[in-house]
């Protein structure tokens, strides 16, 4: 079943050209294209898709909004797109509940790929989006208590944290299964029980969270 998204920018050739080497894909099918926010928003309601390509600077309504509003309102996960790498944008995609950030400078196989790993349920952010931003984040203002943080780690089992702990240090499922010595089967069943437990989106709410819990360290 291919991949159904919607491509959102306010600039034509840009959105354009992301949508052809999409649609090029025999496994995603662009089914829609957006200008601003408003009418992202609108393009989801109606196609429904599984993923959304978003900008974050567009008019009338911005991307991060548009996020916002889809990431609560419907179950199309949102990839964000942007031409600057500043800590707050990044903060401000998260926050709207987006699974992925990437720079426009993407080169095309990375982009295919995003979309892939998104549409499949995993969370990605670019390479210039490093641990140090996402503790930042964690440690902001609207953080709470460690204390409290970390007595939300106790519903899971010995094997859910430490499974949230690889997470956070950016292991694939793969990778995590060579680490515990498991299947992969059984790190995605480890996988979606914390994020249940947790009332967790995705991999990247987990990161935030590990971090939060001072579960994960940077550096680390």
């Amino acid at each position: 079943m291919s991949v159904r998204i919607v491509v959102a920018d306010d600039q034509e050739l840009v959105r354009g050209g992301f949508a052809m080497i999409l649609d090029a894909q025999p496994d995603i099918d662009v089914v829609a294209e957006a200008d601003d926010g408003v009418a992202a928003v609108a393009a989801v309601r109606e196609h429904e898709p599984d993923v959304l390509l978003l900008d974050i600077r567009m008019p009338r309504m911005d991307g991060i909004e548009a996020a916002r509003i889809v990431c609560a309102e419907t179950g199309c996960r949102v990839l964000m797109l942007t031409t600057f790498d500043h800590d707050d944008y990044v903060y401000d995609a998260l926050r709207a509940g987006a699974s992925g950030f990437l720079l426009k400078d993407v080169r095309r196989d990375d982009l295919v790929n995003a979309v892939r790993v998104v549409a499949a349920g995993e969370a990605l952010l670019a390479p210039t989006v490093t641990r140090r931003l996402i503790s930042q984040f964690a440690a902001g203002p609207a953080a709470r208590p460690r204390q409290t943080r970390a007595e939300a780690l106790e519903v899971l089992t010995a094997r859910e944290r430490e499974t949230l702990q690889l997470i956070a240090r950016g292991l694939s499922n793969a990778e995590i299964a060579e680490a515990m010595v498991v299947s992969e089967h059984t790190v995605k069943t480890h996988v979606s029980n914390l994020l249940a437990k947790l009332g967790l989106r995705d991999r990247v709410q987990a990161v935030i969270a590990a971090y939060e819990a001072g579960l994960a360290v940077p550096g680390a």
